[in-house]
C-alpha cells in the first residue's frame, strides 16, 4: 500500500519563488504545507474548515 500524497499547488502561483501553498486530501483531512520547505510539518484540517476558508478567500 502507497502512503505517498497527491499534493496540488495553487492555480494562482507564479512559480517565481513568491509565497505559495500546498494541498492534499488524505481520508477525512485536508492536509496544507508550504511549498518553498515541504519537510517542514503540515496543517491538518477537515474538508468542512478548508471549503469554509477556500469561500471566504474567494470573497477577498
Amino acid at each position: 500500500m502507497s502512503t505517498e500524497l497527491n499534493w496540488f499547488k495553487s492555480s494562482h502561483s507564479a512559480g517565481d519563488g513568491g509565497e505559495c501553498v500546498e494541498v492534499a486530501s488524505s481520508g477525512p483531512a485536508v492536509l496544507v504545507r508550504d511549498s518553498k520547505d515541504v519537510t517542514r510539518p503540515h496543517l491538518t484540517v477537515s474538508p468542512a474548515h478548508w471549503a469554509r476558508f477556500v469561500r471566504f478567500a474567494a470573497d477577498r
